[in-house]
């Protein structure tokens, strides 16, 4: 996800601060890592120095001075020209967990317990994920990005369940070479 972007996006609906856009931005996209503090004033100053957003000010309401930040006329057509870019389908697939198994294999370790614990690490964040959309007061955003992480880790297990009665063949492919 491109941090710059994001902010580009949340500074579409008006001024804001810092400190603002940090917490709007783990409100709106519940599921994704928190931003630091320090990776939200890193990128407006590189949005600044790019001309895609500007100091609108300052204020202290009684504390520290906060600097207000806005979009730029070159911000917002940047932002539309994102949001319009097809995500392209990752051109090659790096997955840990097939990592894992195969080096499970080379190292004479056990790739047939390794994916059950991985199996069941999977299921127990399954169901955090089902509770957490399921919580009465659920908004959509949370929703949507529990669905989406839970449909990839459903790929995952599918992946995995067909990767286990494969295991035999793998381990005879790995071992020959």
């Amino acid at each position: 996800m491109s941090t710059r972007h994001i902010l580009l996006g949340l500074l579409a609906s008006g001024p804001s601060h810092g400190y603002d856009l940090k917490r709007r931005h783990d409100e709106r996209f519940p599921q994704a890592r928190p931003l630091a503090y320090g990776q939200v004033y890193t990128t407006l100053q590189r949005l600044v120095r790019d001309g895609l957003a500007q100091v609108e000010g300052t204020d202290s309401d009684g504390g520290p001075e906060r600097t207000l930040y806005r979009s730029t006329d070159a911000g917002a057509r940047e932002l539309a020209r994102w949001a319009a870019e097809i995500a392209p389908p990752a051109p090659f697939v790096t997955n840990e967990i097939f990592a894992k198994v195969v080096v499970s294999i080379l190292a004479g370790g056990d790739p047939e317990a390794y994916l059950r614990a991985q199996r069941a690490a999977h299921m127990e964040r399954m169901r955090q994920l089902t509770a957490l959309k399921s919580a009465p007061g659920a908004d959509l955003a949370t929703v949507l990005s529990a669905d989406f992480a839970l449909n990839h880790l459903d790929a995952d297990l599918r992946w995995m369940t067909t990767t286990a009665a494969r295991l035999t063949h793998l381990t005879a492919e790995v071992d020959a070479a």
